[in-house]
């Protein structure tokens, strides 16, 4: 099989956690304490495959300021960009209560929502693309940090959406479609960037990096927070140590 058409797969099978976490949440009524601890350990997940797997690696190839540069430009970015989508109605677009405001609440808010969800799955998924330019083999610690914290991801949003009152086809076109580009991007990804000099992919990683991180401190932490409050430290740590474990394997 072509590494490219691999990396696209990679890509796909994390943005299908999105959609699995959606059909959960349309089936099944989660209390909202179980959906606010899955988010806290997905988040813990996501922060150690940040730091251990994406960080640790573009710095050792890339060098400290640049990957420093990179990583506080995707953060910027990201906040740029989930700055705007708030103002258009996606600020609560993870939150599994009735935060997320309806069609009729605010116009627009439906469409803002689902870029929302794509500003944040864009990062992973560039990272597992990139991430096969080095070894020809995806990384299994970012590949479950990825699909760990897509699940709750996708089952906190598709509750929200639900409880404002979106419809089925909405929802599952949303992640569906998702789930698609993040095959696309984790394949451009690789693409765009075989020829590309280690340094580059290093500045890359940082980016996507920073962006994430800042993803999470935006968007999955507060979720988790509202509801475990003081578990969430602890929960996020058992995360963490998960995805580390898995890092050491």
């Amino acid at each position: 099989m072509p590494i490219w058409l691999e990396a696209g797969l990679w890509g796909l099978l994390g943005g299908a956690a999105l959609v699995i976490g959606a059909l959960i949440a349309w089936l099944v009524r989660v209390p909202d304490g179980v959906v606010a601890g899955v988010m806290a350990f997905g988040s813990g997940v996501l922060i150690s495959a940040v730091a251990f797997d994406l960080m640790a690696e573009a710095a050792d190839t890339g060098g400290l300021v640049p990957t420093a540069l990179g990583f506080l430009g995707g953060a910027v970015a990201y906040l740029g960009a989930n700055a705007l989508l708030a103002r258009r109605g996606a600020r609560h677009r993870k939150r599994s209560g009735g935060q997320q405001p309806s069609e009729d609440e605010q116009q627009g808010s439906g469409a803002a929502i689902a870029v929302g969800a794509l500003l944040d799955g864009v990062p992973e998924s560039v990272v597992l693309g990139v991430g096969l330019l080095a070894g020809g083999t995806v990384s299994l610690p970012v590949l479950a940090a990825v699909f760990i914290s897509n699940v709750p991801e996708g089952l906190s949003s598709a509750a929200g959406m639900k409880r404002s009152g979106r419809s089925a086809r909405y929802v599952f076109g949303v992640w569906t479609a998702i789930a698609v580009l993040s095959g696309l991007a984790a394949l451009l990804g690789y693409v765009a960037l075989g020829d590309a000099p280690p340094e580059v992919i290093a500045v890359i990683t940082a980016v996507a990096a920073g962006a994430i991180l800042t993803m999470i401190a935006d968007t999955m932490i507060p979720e988790a927070f509202e509801t475990t409050r003081s578990w969430t430290g602890l929960i996020t740590s058992l995360g963490f140590l998960v995805a580390f474990t898995i890092h050491l394997a």
